[in-house]
């Protein structure tokens, strides 16, 4: 078959753009025709902010200017641990795909055809798990996509069968992984997005933020020593391996590192030695809420003056509900956090609204904002494609990299040779481009964390934790 259209990278933008032959176009346009979306409708909606920052508006515009294609359901597949260690999570990420998937269809749906979610529990998130939860969504639903929180442990199994279908799935893992697997072969894997950076950008941000919290002057430290209590799953790892390679640059020294076996609630040993060393931080990239809340009441009983940062987790309220008074003054941090501004307020307020006002909607921004970001691109592109329909799901992968979204964690922009998001100031100086990698400290136990780095995102400034004497 003749290929009238084919990507070509433009440098001096970091896009994709399409090059079209006057046959290719003729073609283009009597295809658009086909599915509805009119010249016409493609002008104004490129007038709306099309390569830029787009929203639920563009999409209802669509499809009021555009025809149905039909009114069947478009099938759309979930898979993460609903049971199991990491069930908050996942819990919430499922939260964030029906919240999305409602007002998805609030709006139309994609071209008049509504969307079905299906959900499966990946329970311990190992490879055997996710893989069996992909081949079941996509032999037995059929879906046209998976829209996904995190699974840590298949390290990339479950990418097979989902290239072999070439369907669009777009996750959270944040494994550095992905880069490699996706640079690997770019044609097999053009489907696969994570909506996240990747965990090695943890570590070296963890220590750019430690420099500047004590070059600006509002922390002094007590020495140049860091203590690095370390998960022992590999996304911890990595995490801690950047920590150590980044810390002399910034004059830290790393004084302790010690693996963990986790899960775990016991840290007794490990801060036992800790506490010996007397580090000015400290850092467990252990990233589970309730295994990290108890490091943290077990620190308090007898702390020292030390900055205590928690991967991830902290950001949950079971963190604070666990924790309690003790959770006051902890750092934490993520590259795909909920943001403290308008833009993510109305999600903040419909999250609320569907799930009651104690719910945490943490977890949910972070699949909410990549089922929106499929949804216009399918809509951009003409439509949805079943599994085994290649070339319609190659049109959705060109439009999730050739048109940014701005989700309430920030910036959905698709690196085109790796096909992750990247993360500011670490990697871009552009905060309309990068998800803000940010710093948060617990400054009310009943409240989230307030995020206190990096401009323009922080909305509150640093306090020194109440177990410094």
């Amino acid at each position: 078959m003749k290929r009238i259209l084919k990507p070509r990278l433009n440098r001096s933008h970091n896009t994709v753009e399409l090059v079209a032959t006057a046959e290719g176009k003729a073609k283009l346009a009597e295809r658009s025709k086909h599915a509805g979306l009119l010249d016409d409708t493609r002008r104004s909606f490129l007038k709306l902010g099309g390569g830029g920052a787009l929203g639920v508006g563009a999409l209802a515009m669509m499809n009021g200017e555009a025809k149905a294609q039909s009114g069947d359901p478009i099938p759309i597949g979930s898979m993460y641990p609903l049971t199991g260690p990491a069930a908050s999570d996942g819990q919430g990420y499922k939260r964030g795909v029906e919240l999305a998937i409602e007002e998805i269809n609030d709006y139309g749906g994609i071209l008049g055809r509504p969307l079905e979610p299906y959900f499966v529990d990946t329970k311990n998130m190992s490879a055997s798990e996710v893989v069996a939860a992909a081949n079941f969504l996509i032999d037995r639903h059929e879906v046209h996509a998976i829209i996904n929180g995190y699974n840590i442990g298949p390290n990339d199994a479950e990418y097979e069968p989902i290239a072999d279908a070439g369907i669009i799935y777009m996750h959270v893992n944040t494994a550095i992984q992905h880069h490699e697997t996706v640079k690997s072969d770019p044609d097999r894997y053009f489907g696969c997005f994570m909506a996240d950076p990747a965990e090695y950008w943890y570590g070296a941000g963890y220590i750019t933020m430690l420099a500047d919290l004590r070059d600006s002057g509002v922390w002094t430290p007590q020495n140049n020593k860091v203590a690095i209590i370390v998960g022992s799953i590999p996304y911890s790892i990595v995490i801690a391996d950047a920590m150590k390679d980044a810390a002399a640059e910034k004059g830290f020294e790393i004084a302790f590192s010690e693996v963990v076996q986790t899960p775990t609630t016991e840290w007794g040993p490990v801060l036992s030695k800790i506490r010996q060393i007397d580090p000015a931080a400290i850092a467990n990239t252990h990233f589970f809420a309730g295994d990290i809340a108890q490091c943290q009441l077990q620190f308090v009983e007898n702390p020292t003056n030390s900055l205590f940062y928690y991967q991830y987790g902290a950001l949950q309220k079971d963190f604070r509900d666990i924790a309690g008074d003790a959770s006051v003054g902890a750092l934490t941090g993520t590259v795909d956090g909920l943001l403290s501004d308008d833009y993510a307020r109305p999600y903040v307020d419909a999250h609320s609204a569907k799930y009651g006002a104690d719910s945490d909607p943490q977890p949910g921004a972070l699949s909410y904002g990549p089922m929106h970001h499929y949804a216009i691109a399918a809509a951009i592109a003409g439509g949805t494609g079943e599994p085994g329909n290649h070339e319609q799901n190659r049109k959705i992968a060109w439009a999730l990299k050739r048109f940014t979204f701005r989700g309430p964690t920030g910036s959905y922009w698709y690196h085109p040779e790796f096909q992750a998001t990247v993360p500011y100031p670490t990697f871009t100086r552009d905060a309309s481009l990068g998800h803000p990698h940010m710093l948060q400290q617990i400054q009310d136990k009943s409240k989230p964390p307030v995020v206190i780095y990096p401009e323009p995102f922080n909305v509150g400034a640093f306090q020194t934790p109440s177990w410094f004497t």
